[in-house]
C-alpha cells in the first residue's frame, strides 16, 4: 500500500500541474470553452457566463496548487476532498458530453424546454464535441482534442489513483527531509514526461520554482504555517503566471494561427470526408422495400415507386482529415470571399482582428493606428477583421480614424487565432510572421524584423 501512496501522489500531483498549467497558459482560450458549456443549449446556465474568465482561471489556479500540495503532502484532507470532487464533477461533465453526443449521432438528440410566449417549447440540446481538458495542447502536440468519451476514461483512471489518496490521507504527512529526496525528483521527471507530450518545457521550470520556495520556506517556517505559506506561494506564482498570459498572448501557442505556421498548406492538407448516401423506396404494386445507392439508377421518377420517409442513411467511407483552420474565410462589404487573395498575397499584410467592435478596448486603437499609416506608406496591405456588423465597424473606423476598411469573418474563428481584442496579426503569402495582443502593440520596425 505504501508504494502505491506513492505512486498516487507522484501521478495525481504531476499530472494536476502540467493540466493547469496548460489551462493557465490560455486562459481566455479555456473561458470560452466554459462559455460553451454554460450557453443555454448546453447545461443551460447563461447566467455564469459573464463569470466565465473568473471560474476558468480559479479553476486552472486550483488544479496547479492541489498537484503540488499532493507531491508536498500539505493539507490533504481538504487537498484529496477537492481532488475527489473535481474528478467526479469533471467525470460526470465529460459523460454527459459524450451521451449527449452519442444521441445526436443516433438522430435521437437530447432537448430542453424554454418558454417562449409562455408556451412551452422544446428545442435540440447543442453537444460541445471538445472537452477543453488540455486546452489545445492535444492538437497543437498530438493533432486532435480527447474526444469526451476518452476523456471520461482519462478521469476514470485518475480516480483509481486518487481514491487511495483519499481514504489513507491520514497517512500522508507533510514531506519529511526523506519524502523529500524521493519525491521532488522523481515527481519533476514525471512532470517533465508529461511536458514532453505535451511539447513544452514551462511546466517544468514552474515546477523548479514551486520546489524552490517550498523548499524555502520549510527552512524558515515550521509547522502548519509552513504549509499554508507554501499554499500561498503557490497560488500567487498561479495567479501571475495565469494574468501574464491574458494580459499578453500564451507563452506556448497551440493553435494553427501560431507564428510561423501557414494557413495557406493547413488548408490544402485537408482531406474531404467520404460518404455513400443511401434512400429507401417502396414498390407499391407489391408493398417491397429496397435500399439504393445514390450512386446508382433509383425509381425516383417511377410512379410506382415512393420513397419512404426518413429512410436516409449516410454510410461513411473515409472520414477525411479536417483542416483545423477550414472556417478561415475572411468576406468584404460586399459579400465578396477574398481569403484566397489575402492568403496568397506576397507583399505583407496585417489583420486587424477584434471579433466584437463593441466590446473591443479601444485604449490601444491609437498604437494600431499608428502601426496601419506606417504600413501603408510601406506599401503593405491592411484589413480589420470583425464579426460584428459592418455598418457598426465602420462607425469605428469613423470615430478612431483608422486607416483601414473591414472585412467579416466567424467569431470563432477569430477568437481562436488571436486571443485579445483587437489583437495583429502579421501574414506573408498566407504564413503567420507575427501576433500581437492589444497590450503588446509594435513599432512598423519591429512589426517589420518578423518578415523573412
Amino acid at each position: 500500500m505504501r508504494y502505491l501512496i506513492i505512486f498516487s501522489r507522484l501521478f495525481v500531483g504531476s499530472l494536476f500541474i502540467v493540466s493547469g498549467l496548460i489551462k493557465a497558459n490560455d486562459p481566455l482560450g479555456f473561458s470560452y470553452k466554459l462559455e460553451e458549456y454554460f450557453a443555454e443549449s448546453a447545461l443551460n446556465m447563461p447566467f455564469l457566463e459573464p463569470f466565465s474568465l473568473l471560474l476558468g482561471s480559479l479553476a486552472c489556479i486550483a488544479e496547479i496548487v492541489l498537484g503540488f500540495a499532493v507531491l508536498f503532502g500539505g493539507r490533504m484532507k481538504l487537498a484529496t476532498w477537492a481532488l475527489l470532487l473535481l474528478t467526479l464533477f469533471f467525470g460526470w461533465l465529460t459523460a454527459f458530453t459524450g451521451h449527449c453526443n452519442d444521441r445526436a449521432e443516433d438522430k435521437d438528440p437530447m432537448t430542453y424546454t424554454i418558454i417562449v410566449d409562455g408556451q412551452e417549447v422544446e428545442r435540440e440540446r447543442t453537444c460541445v464535441t471538445d472537452c477543453g481538458c488540455f486546452g489545445d495542447a492535444m492538437k497543437g502536440s498530438i493533432g486532435r482534442s480527447l474526444t469526451p468519451w476518452e476523456s471520461f476514461s482519462k478521469d476514470m483512471v485518475l480516480l483509481v489513483f486518487i481514491v487511495p489518496l483519499f481514504f489513507y490521507r491520514k497517512r500522508i504527512d507533510w514531506n519529511s527531509t526523506a519524502d523529500d529526496k524521493v519525491l521532488l525528483p522523481i515527481g519533476l521527471l514525471m512532470v517533465a514526461v508529461w511536458s514532453w507530450i505535451f511539447t513544452w518545457w514551462g511546466p517544468v521550470w514552474f515546477t523548479l520554482i514551486g520546489f524552490a520556495g517550498y523548499l524555502a520556506i520549510k527552512r524558515f517556517i515550521q509547522g502548519p504555517r509552513a504549509e499554508w505559506a507554501t499554499a500561498g506561494f503557490i497560488a500567487l506564482l498561479s495567479i501571475f503566471f495565469t494574468w501574464y498570459n491574458y494580459a499578453h498572448l500564451p507563452m506556448r501557442d497551440y493553435r494553427p494561427y501560431a507564428v510561423g505556421k501557414s494557413i495557406s498548406e493547413q488548408m490544402k492538407s485537408a482531406k474531404p470526408p467520404v460518404n455513400r448516401t443511401f434512400v429507401s423506396y417502396r414498390n407499391k404494386t407489391t408493398g417491397e422495400v429496397k435500399e439504393y445507392d445514390t450512386t446508382q439508377p433509383y425509381p425516383w421518377d417511377d410512379d410506382n415507386f415512393e420513397n419512404v420517409p426518413n429512410s436516409t442513411r449516410i454510410e461513411v467511407i473515409d472520414p477525411g482529415v479536417p483542416s483545423q483552420v477550414q472556417d478561415f474565410r475572411l468576406s468584404d462589404m460586399d459579400g465578396n470571399d477574398i481569403t484566397a487573395g489575402v492568403l496568397e498575397e506576397g507583399s505583407p499584410l496585417l489583420l486587424i482582428m477584434m471579433y466584437n467592435v463593441e466590446k473591443s478596448d479601444t485604449q490601444c486603437l491609437p498604437a494600431i493606428k499608428a502601426l496601419t499609416e506606417a504600413a501603408y506608406n510601406k506599401g503593405w496591405y491592411v484589413y480589420g477583421v470583425t464579426a460584428s456588423d459592418l455598418g457598426k465597424a465602420d462607425e469605428l473606423r469613423h470615430e478612431q480614424q483608422l486607416p483601414f476598411d473591414f472585412v467579416q469573418c466567424d467569431e470563432k474563428t477569430i477568437k481562436t487565432a488571436i486571443r485579445s481584442n483587437p489583437g495583429v496579426m502579421l501574414l506573408q503569402q498566407g504564413t503567420v510572421r507575427g501576433l500581437w495582443h492589444c497590450n503588446d502593440v509594435p513599432g512598423f520596425d519591429d512589426a517589420a524584423a518578423m518578415l523573412n
